[in-house]
């Protein structure tokens, strides 16, 4: 089931880059986007939470903490991810952005978290090729060295976020910390307009649809299944899962962008999904595994 739920969220993910380069050609600027995003999305769990009535057992502490996530480690990933995305082609933004598997991989191993099994580090090689080969394949536009510069900002960020939320995830169950981030992000984008002035809604109606579509599906619900993902599976396999990410990315370009799928784009398509098998076909856990999980689960409860 994690491993499902990871293939949704990157499918989700996936979509994001399309749907943003959509809103910015219907005049949607950076800074709109991103308010919009993170202050539609922070309602909607807030309603979700409010509707589902569970009692908040976890510390302060650790409720700061998600807040903060939010506040500062996802607001600043994604105000890395779109300002590159100005600058550059989706695709080999997606390039580098796709970069961070390998860096929570091993950040995953130096703390200790993860193993580096052979069927986890054959996967990574193989979800790593064939993200080269389907966005190589695509790699068509001028190199910004500034978006360049601006991508691999985002994949470090995202790579601190996501060993970070695997070990708040300990505390708090997904929906509350995801209503926690999108409330801290949210926060920080109006504190932003405030200072800077405001933000433009000068764009053209479509801007909205592409708006409200980043919002719920390439936020909410891929957040939602992403952090659920990651529950059951570590921060290492759900990261090598996301490979799923730029196969979306490129079937919606191909449809929506004009973006025709090249026979290197293919078999890098075919070599993610290898991964994603191999890694769900991996050997149980042992039962001293099963029972600290099952006692995770409950100090969680």
């Amino acid at each position: 089931m994690g491993a499902i739920l990871c293939l949704v969220s990157a499918a989700c993910f996936g979509a994001m880059a399309v749907f943003g380069k959509l809103a910015y050609a219907a005049g949607v600027t950076p800074q709109t986007l991103l308010l919009i995003r993170f202050g539609l999305a922070a309602v909607t769990l807030g309603l979700v939470l409010a509707v589902a009535r569970r009692p908040v057992t976890a510390p302060r502490r650790t409720l700061a903490a998600a807040f903060g996530m939010g506040a500062i480690g996802y607001a600043a990933q994604a105000s890395l991810f779109f300002a590159a995305l100005e600058r550059m082609d989706a695709s080999l933004l997606s390039l580098i952005l796709y970069t961070y598997p390998l860096f929570v991989t091993v950040g995953a191993v130096l703390l200790g978290r993860d193993r580096l099994t052979r069927a986890r580090a054959a996967a990574l090689l193989a979800a790593s090729a064939g993200t080269l080969l389907v966005l190589l394949g695509a790699g068509t536009g001028h190199l910004d060295r500034g978006g360049v510069v601006l991508g691999f900002g985002a994949a470090l960020t995202y790579t601190v976020y996501i060993l970070v939320a695997d070990h708040i995830l300990r505390d708090l169950p997904p929906l509350l910390l995801t209503g926690l981030v999108m409330a801290g992000a949210a926060t920080t984008f109006t504190v932003q307009a405030l200072v800077t002035g405001g933000v433009r809604t000068d764009f053209a109606a479509a801007g909205w649809r592409w708006l409200i579509a980043i919002a719920l599906i390439s936020t909410v619900l891929a957040i939602l299944t992403f952090f659920a993902g990651l529950r059951r599976t570590g921060p290492s396999t759900a990261a090598i899962l996301s490979t799923f990410e730029p196969v979306v990315t490129t079937i919606l370009a191909a449809a929506t962008l004009g973006e025709n799928p090249t026979a290197p784009q293919i078999a890098g398509g075919l070599l993610i999904i290898l991964a994603a098998a191999l890694l769900h076909l991996r050997t149980k856990p042992s039962k001293v595994a099963l029972g600290n999980r099952t006692r995770n689960a409950e100090t969680r409860s």
